[in-house]
């Protein structure tokens, strides 16, 4: 008969703890993968559950379906709720656009040039991080409306000229964290061929910048989609109003709702975001990485 010897059991006892490690981290996985996921099914299944189940039945499944819901939520308002979608999408791509150029720029500045008090600048722009949006809400919107571009002919304009004019200071941080992991000497070699500033930015860090601008590109395009807040301050107008204000309206003031059609829209907001998010999930981690802003 084979006999087991010391070693043998020690090994087997080793091989054995790491299964029940594997496994116990494993269950901790899927339970955290199940509070994470929870509300985005009941969600789901909250929007195909008629108005009287909604209120009866707490579980995560309808027990008959309503599909009506969607079709109901987008026709619900004198506007189609696809006007809301679109309204969302263009604030949201321009905000990427805006984000995205004066960002840079101003980043370039910042990690590049040389300019009087170009520390002082850089300090009071990574200082106005600690102010919480909220707080300028009131002074920009006294300042928008006196100039005219609250409720005008182009009523997204308050929304849209900040992120024109770098604005953003997480954004700008986070390029210049990236442009100063660039070698100065490529700046060099470009000078000697003859390269001024501009041609230095044109040929040398634009085409390196790539994975910081997609990082700044899908924040900007996730937090403006689902800002709620600024829109709802600056947008007075219901063909004007984007999706997560327009959602509100599903609960008037005498407390007549609907629910169902609520989230079925809901649950068609966040497709663009996630839709989004997979897309350029690779170039974010990648941005996120060479940006100085891992862990």
């Amino acid at each position: 008969m084979a006999t087991t010897t010391p070693a043998h059991h020690a090994a087997t006892a080793a091989a054995r703890r790491r299964r029940n490690r594997s496994a116990l981290r494993l269950l901790v996985l899927v339970a955290i993968l199940g509070v994470v996921l929870y509300p985005l099914v009941w969600m789901l299944g909250t929007s195909l559950k008629s108005q009287e189940e909604i209120v009866s039945n707490v579980g995560l499944l309808p027990e008959a379906f309503t599909p009506g819901n969607y079709s109901d939520g987008l026709s619900h308002f004198d506007v189609g709720f696809g006007r809301f979608f679109l309204n969302s999408a263009v604030v949201s791509l321009l905000t990427v656009v805006g984000n995205a150029v004066s960002c840079l720029l101003a980043a370039y500045a910042f990690a590049r040039l040389r300019f009087p008090l170009r520390g002082v600048w850089f300090a009071v722009m990574i200082g106005t991080l600690l102010l919480p949006g909220h707080v300028l809400i009131v002074p920009q919107y006294i300042l928008f409306r006196s100039l005219g571009l609250v409720g005008g002919d182009w009523p997204y304009l308050p929304l849209l000229v900040p992120q024109f004019l770098a604005t953003e200071a997480f954004f700008v941080f986070l390029m210049v964290q990236f442009m100063r992991g660039i070698p100065r000497e490529l700046d060099e070699a470009a000078k000697i061929d003859g390269a001024n500033a501009y041609g230095i930015f044109r040929h040398v860090i634009l085409p390196l910048s790539r994975p910081a601008l997609v990082t700044t590109a899908i924040f900007s395009f996730i937090w403006t989609w689902n800002d709620f807040f600024r829109q709802l301050v600056f947008l007075s107008e219901l063909e004007d109003y984007t999706v997560p204000v327009a959602l509100t309206l599903f609960i008037d003031s005498t407390s007549q709702s609907a629910v169902g059609p609520m989230f079925a829209m809901s649950v068609l907001s966040l497709l663009p975001v996630f839709v989004f998010f997979v897309a350029f999930q690779r170039m974010l981690v990648e941005g996120i990485n060479t940006s100085g802003l891992k862990g």
